[in-house]
């Protein structure tokens, strides 16, 4: 019968982009002191080196589109592994709390008596400044939208349509599978010459990109092979820099 810990404790860290070295110093010192790792495919798997040699890693990615480890298994690890291990890490890509259910798990935590706490993490859309694009430029983009490209019924956020209406960058998470959907939604709006880009595995030496305009999304990733995990990037920032 396995011993049960008086101090279960969930650090729900976002393990940056892609690059190892984008994760925090913060990050860094808690996954050395981490006694269970649940790490997903997202996640660099170099940063499990940092943890210890008796650190135990369990693997709960999610595959774009196939098989992944259901919500529910994720919640019941963390259960498992505090109350039996105590110092659990919840490693995640990007930012946990952006697009990534990691509050969903905080909650979990501590509606069981898990302490817990939150490590930020680089968001990929952070990385679109490797590729000469930033977010915002005075000259042409004030604000930033984040939207999803797949809520969780499958359907494009409708939060695009409002982004669509001011000069704000938007930046769309998970879109891939949306690409046809979001050029007809600006071509709609007469707005189908906005200059967009898409950007795959940012921040990583594999990363690919490309530009156009919003319109031809689909073409852009057909002719050069852009698939997930890839972030879309629409507005005139894209090509402040050309």
């Amino acid at each position: 019968m396995q011993k049960i810990t008086q101090n279960p404790e969930l650090f729900v860290l976002g393990a940056g982009p892609g690059d190892p070295e984008l994760i925090t110093m913060k990050g860094y010192k808690v996954l050395q002191q981490a006694n269970v790792v649940l790490y997903d495919n997202l996640a660099n798997k170099e940063l499990l080196d940092i943890c210890r040699d008796d650190c135990e890693k369990v693997y709960v990615g999610k595959q774009p589109y196939g098989d992944y480890t259901p919500q529910e298994t994720i919640h019941e690890l963390i259960k498992h592994y505090a109350f039996t291990k105590g110092n659990v890490v919840r490693l995640k890509g990007g930012d946990p709390f952006i697009f990534g259910r990691g509050f969903e798990e905080i909650i979990y935590a501590r509606q069981h008596g898990i302490t817990t706490h939150y490590i930020p993490g680089v968001t990929s859309m952070q990385a679109s400044g490797l590729q000469d694009i930033p977010l915002t430029h005075r000259l042409v983009s004030e604000s930033v939208w984040m939207v999803t490209g797949t809520k969780k019924d499958g359907s494009l956020s409708a939060d695009l349509a409002c982004a669509m209406q001011s000069n704000a960058t938007v930046v769309i998470y998970m879109g891939m599978k949306k690409l046809a959907e979001i050029a007809l939604a600006y071509v709609a709006s007469g707005k189908g010459h906005t200059p967009a880009a898409i950007i795959q595995h940012a921040s990583l030496p594999k990363q690919k990109s490309a530009r156009g305009q919003v319109k031809d999304l689909v073409a852009i990733a057909a002719e050069n092979q852009l698939t997930y995990p890839a972030i879309i990037i629409i507005g005139d920032v894209v090509n402040v820099n050309n």
